[in-house]
């Protein structure tokens, strides 16, 4: 007779001991439903499945065969419009989106779509500046809290996300996603006024401003506008007066990381911009354009 035994879920002594309490008040929860019950009683016995590969666990057996894919590289949703293969559905749901252009939550306050409402959600607090997720080590805050986990590898020194080209480590998935373009060449998103491509959305998003005009980052201290949020961070520190980029050879401080590279130059000696024709080299850029002019008139 075939042994039942591997069939059966095993419970842990903590799950076969919330049972027995569930039994025992079993003439209090009369007053419950059949299917009340056994709601209740799957929300709090929660039955624990393990990656045979790195030891994960999982909560139920659908997300530790999603999971599997890591380790398998099994890729089961393809895209119909170019071949593309994902590990996840959603996934693929977004790719979706490069070739069919639809987005359906659009932010009242700045006119950027989003896919997905949660997005939209954690987007509206660059608006409203909230940042309700705090760093316990350096007290930095962020708007979401995906952010704040992301934040706190930098302290940990977590990364662990592999490139297997070239062995380089990330922090996180899609950052490691990102990188992986430069050995494969991939460039998914394209202009729709002209024929340049990019390997992110962002970079994408920011280059088509180009083309529309659109300036969708105002400043809260005047009516300037701005296209990128960065330069918008940038200006907005002539008002405030802060100079966040502090030299780590004097107390000359910065509005911007670009303003204080060349300066820290001056105290290393570094000329990384090497002149064509000659063997000399230049700590910034526009004097190396300037001298070039010797030789191209």
């Amino acid at each position: 007779m075939r042994d039942p035994e591997p069939c059966r879920i095993k419970h842990t002594e903590e799950q076969t001991d919330l049972m027995e309490k569930l039994h025992h008040v079993k003439t209090r929860e009369k007053t419950l439903s059949q299917t009340e019950r056994v709601s209740l009683l799957k929300r709090k016995v929660k039955k624990s499945f393990t990656c045979i590969q790195c030891g994960k666990s999982l909560t139920c057996k659908q997300s530790l065969k999603i999971h599997m894919r890591i380790h398998t590289g099994e890729k089961p949703f393809t895209c119909d419009q170019c071949g593309k293969r994902f590990t996840h559905k959603g996934n693929l749901k977004k790719h979706m989106n490069i070739h069919t252009g639809e987005k359906l939550h659009e932010c009242d306050q700045c006119g950027n779509t989003f896919l997905w409402a949660s997005v939209l959600k954690d987007h509206l607090k660059v608006h409203t500046k909230e940042k309700p997720h705090s760093c316990s080590l350096c007290g930095k805050r962020f708007s979401v809290v995906q952010s704040l986990r992301v934040h706190q590898k930098i302290h940990t020194g977590v990364r662990d996300h592999l490139c297997f080209e070239c062995e380089k480590t990330f922090i996180t998935a899609e950052h490691l996603k990102q990188h992986q373009r430069i050995h494969t060449g991939e460039k998914p998103y394209k202009c729709s006024h002209c024929d340049k491509r990019f390997s992110r959305s962002g970079s994408l998003k920011t280059h088509e401003r180009i083309h529309t005009g659109e300036k969708p980052h105002k400043c809260s201290h005047c009516d300037k506008r701005f296209s990128q949020s960065g330069d918008l961070k940038t200006h907005e520190r002539i008002h405030t007066g802060e100079n966040p980029h502090k030299c780590s050879h004097c107390d000359k401080r910065f509005s911007r990381s670009g303003s204080l590279q060349p300066h820290e130059r001056i105290h290393t000696g570094e000329k990384p911009y090497k002149c064509s024709h000659w063997d000399k080299r230049f700590s910034q850029s526009e004097h190396l354009k300037t001298h070039e002019r010797i030789h191209t008139g």
